[in-house]
């Protein structure tokens, strides 16, 4: 049985509510996109789920705290990433591609349940269809920043210190 739990996780507390429930400024919006390119690259990459999720490797957290990642600061959950575009999001097909993702993510989330351990959501019918679909996200958002979108992902801690957000609590 996998480890689900990790000593560094990206999962916070509480989000702040201040204009109609959204957060007005709790992160840039380059921290946003990195949170999100990070958890799309984990989402995508199943020999780095073989080889961190499932044998529970310390350091990148687990399959939920990838989809918090993805969804919680920017409320992807609660609707379209096309609202970000011009912030977050360069363009519309950028927002389409996270869209598809993260509707195809959530849809498994919430079959197996937030805390599923990583065999869940891996065993999942749908989870190939949204591994591909996080592929397309990935891919696209990490070319368009001018990097290799087939390097390993990076470590929690190293989002962190990215991000600047290494003394943040976990």
């Amino acid at each position: 049985m996998a480890v689900q739990g990790s000593e560094k996780s990206s999962r916070r507390g509480r989000r702040s509510t201040t204009m109609g429930g959204m957060p007005l400024n709790d992160m840039p919006w380059w921290r946003w996109r990195s949170n999100v390119r990070s958890a799309l690259h984990m989402l995508s990459d199943p020999a780095f789920q073989q080889e961190a999720w499932l044998a529970g490797l310390p350091g990148y957290g687990d399959v939920t705290d990838a989809v918090y990642r993805l969804v919680e600061d920017t409320w992807l959950d609660n609707w379209s990433a096309e609202k970000y575009v011009g912030t977050i999001f360069r363009d519309s097909q950028e927002a389409q591609l996270v869209d598809a993702a993260v509707l195809r993510v959530l849809r498994i989330m919430h079959q197996v349940g937030a805390d599923a351990p990583v065999t869940a959501y891996m065993e999942h019918q749908g989870w190939p269809e949204a591994v591909h679909a996080a592929r397309e996200a990935h891919v696209h958002l990490t070319t368009a920043d001018g990097e290799d979108p087939d390097a390993a992902p990076r470590s929690l801690e190293v989002l962190a210190i990215m991000t600047g957000q290494a003394d943040a609590p976990a």
